[in-house]
């Protein structure tokens, strides 16, 4: 059985951690990605938080691979907003290859964010969230 997000829900964060070790850093995605935010994994309460989060937040991210961005999809209108560098960089996490989702140039209200993702199935990537450098949560992308 191949890894899907509602599999993605059953692990903890540590466990989420090792699967991001393990996985390669894939392509930089291009185009639309549906997001779903990893908000207490591992509990019967994640699922149910990540359609709120999806519903009022964040919808996902679209990539333009060749410009080097991506912008955030939020609200429950879907606008493109918060945009962020995008390119390979090395993770905070274990110095390995990942595409770094960078906002520190881009974004006045998400400055302090930075995101890494890695490939972990086809079309899946899993995502780690930074404040800093600090690991603040996760979440998974959907690509087409």
């Amino acid at each position: 059985m191949a890894l899907d997000v509602q599999e993605l829900f059953t692990k903890s964060r540590e466990q989420l951690d090792e699967l991001f070790r393990n996985a390669e850093s894939g392509p930089i995605p291009d185009g639309a990605a549906k997001g779903t935010a990893l908000i207490a994994p591992g509990t019967a309460f994640s699922d149910d938080l990540a359609q709120v989060v999806n519903l009022f937040a964040w919808q996902g991210k679209t990539f333009d691979a060749a410009g080097g961005v991506l912008r955030n999809r939020i609200t429950a209108f879907g606008l493109n907003a918060i945009v962020a560098e995008v390119y390979q960089g090395t993770s905070l996490l274990d110095g390995k290859a990942c595409v770094v989702l960078d906002y520190s140039k881009t974004s006045l209200v998400a400055k302090w964010i930075r995101d890494e993702i890695r490939l972990v199935a086809p079309h899946l990537y899993l995502g780690r969230v930074y404040w800093g450098e600090k690991p603040v949560l996760h979440f998974a992308l959907e690509v087409e």
